[in-house]
């Protein structure tokens, strides 16, 4: 994986450039996420490597597919293309999205619950989250009741377990020792 993460990195960093310039993050975002989709799929793997299908052809696909018709769009994918990163899509993806939270200062947080939360105990938790890690939030709940009760929160590559199930956990390897 690492590999194809140091592939995608100066795609993603090149995308970013562009969709900036033409002040067009948000588009380009949602055309690397349906591009990301499209390239994953077991079809379009079976084009990439097959020699009837031109390097054009697959272009135009792949634009087609993205929903948009912007020429920056075109020329990078037609790179991608051309220097066979097409499976690489999806990395360029999540570190284009890295980039983009980066500069609006955000960052997702995936937030699993043992039981459902109303909108102030949410907002109260993302309050806090935002105070800890100096950037807006952006949650994504779940509900997971092997969790017992309490929350456990993954914010980048931070995980904050507050959930009955891994202090239950804690506190049977304690009574091992």
């Amino acid at each position: 994986m690492a590999e194809i993460a140091t592939i995608a990195r100066p795609y993603a960093e090149a995308a970013f450039r562009l969709a900036e310039e033409s002040g067009a993050t948000s588009s380009w975002s949602s055309a690397l996420s349906r591009l990301a989709a499209v390239a994953q799929s077991a079809d379009v793997e079976q084009l990439v490597g097959n020699p009837r299908v031109t390097s054009a052809q697959l272009t135009e696909l792949l634009v087609g597919l993205s929903g948009e018709s912007d020429a920056s769009l075109r020329n990078f994918v037609g790179a991608l293309v051309e220097n066979k990163r097409v499976p690489a899509l999806p990395s360029v993806h999540e570190q284009f999205e890295v980039l983009k939270n980066e500069r609006e200062g955000t960052i997702d947080a995936t937030i699993e619950s043992a039981l459902p939360m109303d909108d102030q105990q949410l907002a109260t938790l993302v309050a806090d989250l935002e105070r800890r890690f100096k950037r807006r939030i952006r949650p994504q709940v779940t509900i997971n009741a092997e969790l017992i009760g309490g929350a456990c929160v993954r914010v980048g590559d931070e995980v904050i377990d507050g959930s009955v199930r891994s202090k239950l956990a804690a506190m049977s390897v304690a009574l091992k020792n």
